[in-house]
């Protein structure tokens, strides 16, 4: 691409967005909720979130990491699938160190999502660059 694609703007917008989703400031809304009003802001603060971690990572626009714009999926796959881990992983000490009370109702839905997208996309890297969806074992087999 040549130049720097903008992702500041987008991280800063969904940290504001999330952090004000611990806190009890939004206004009721037309659906006469603030809980709700706080969880649609959080997830447009994480969609801003998802939209500058792939304009940083990725240097473009776009929201659909293909394997064709990854530097290194053969060994990046694994980051990705450890983060996903993590997240499963959170979500389950946070029950049971019962710490739920300190967080928004909704983390551990939003965290399990986050988790099982990232494995899912690892583990579709993995079958196309190293494992039996590979290219390489198809020339290897001819």
């Amino acid at each position: 691409m040549g130049e720097d694609i903008e992702w500041r703007v987008f991280a800063l917008t969904g940290i504001i967005c999330v952090v004000q989703a611990f806190f009890d400031l939004a206004p009721e809304g037309p659906w006469d909720s603030r809980s709700f009003t706080r969880g649609v802001i959080g997830l447009i603060g994480i969609g801003c979130l998802y939209i500058s971690w792939f304009r940083f990572t990725f240097n473009q626009k776009g929201v659909i990491p293909i394997i064709k714009i990854w530097k290194k999926p053969g060994s990046s796959w694994l980051p990705v699938m450890i983060f996903g881990i993590m997240c499963y992983v959170f979500v389950i000490s946070i029950n049971e160190l019962e710490m739920d009370k300190y967080f928004p109702k909704t983390t551990g839905m939003i965290l399990l999502l986050m988790g099982s997208l990232s494995i899912l996309n690892a583990t579709y890297v993995w079958l196309v660059v190293n494992g039996p969806l590979s290219e390489k074992e198809v020339l290897e087999q001819e």
